[in-house]
């Protein structure tokens, strides 16, 4: 992460959002560089969702300014990828898994028609990326939680985006899907050199991967590397709670709350 504006994926100036008379964060000043991976961390209700809708296009800024790969935000840009929020899947829901990836191209269409040579290759790769080409014909409602994220990331990659943006994708997921899942994210960032940015509530999952952290609290954004934000002052200033950050003999981080 850096303060320079120069070249970068995506870049906030002094950007601050509100509604009506309600400020949801202020002083938004960062930006990030090609190939990049940030975590955007915080409490419920700070505006970590909203961040992500404003890149979108979906929301404006109040104040200051933003730019993504060069231009102001604008919705349905390609070139950005976007994983929301998993809801829970029924159970008895039966779309396959193929289909539910494919509606990432043609959802918007009126009626279904046969998916062309090119749809068919593109949802094809797309679950390759994310490994989930062997269950591509189950039915959606029988996947593992971990499964049915794999799916939503594949549908992101469709339009082989330069910058990705996942809401929660760690949300109810045990320790060893949420593992898998971080993982893969890196493992497509590095195979497609795409920048990232991944909102979550625990750091520790993800502490390995990341270049730099996008904290927001109290409306606040603060913003830096992992050597700048991952210590116990400044965790414990930014939470009001004494926050500890351990590091191992072989350099990794891990945080810990009172």
């Amino acid at each position: 992460m850096t303060s320079s504006t120069d070249a970068a994926v995506l870049a906030f100036e002094n950007g601050s959002v509100a509604f009506g008379r309600r400020t949801v964060w202020t002083d938004a000043n960062f930006s990030l560089k090609a190939g990049e991976f940030v975590g955007v961390i915080g409490p419920n209700g700070t505006g970590k969702t909203t961040l992500l809708r404003v890149l979108l296009g979906q929301v404006q800024l109040a104040g200051g300014s933003v730019r993504v790969l060069g231009k102001p935000p604008g919705r349905g840009n390609p070139a950005i990828g976007y994983v929301p929020q998993r809801r829970s899947l029924a159970s008895d829901l039966a779309v396959r898994a193929y289909d539910l990836v494919l509606l990432g191209l043609v959802g918007h269409k009126w009626g279904f028609g046969p998916p062309s040579a090119a749809e068919r290759r593109a949802v094809d790769e797309a679950l390759e990326a994310v490994g989930a080409s062997d269950y591509a014909e189950q039915p959606v409602g029988l996947l593992s939680g971990g499964e049915q994220q794999r799916l939503l990331i594949a549908q992101a990659l469709l339009t082989d985006p330069k910058l990705l943006l996942l809401d929660e994708p760690l949300a109810s997921l045990d320790i060893k899907s949420q593992h898998e899942i971080v993982h893969l994210v890196e493992d497509i960032r590095r195979a497609r050199s795409m920048t990232v940015m991944l909102v979550a509530h625990d750091l520790n999952s993800m502490l390995e991967m990341l270049d730099g952290i996008v904290f927001i609290l109290d409306g606040r954004v603060i913003a830096g590397s992992l050597d700048e934000v991952v210590r116990s002052d400044v965790l414990s200033q930014l939470y009001d709670t004494p926050v500890h950050v351990h590091v191992t003999e072989d350099g990794h981080r891990f945080v810990v709350g009172a």
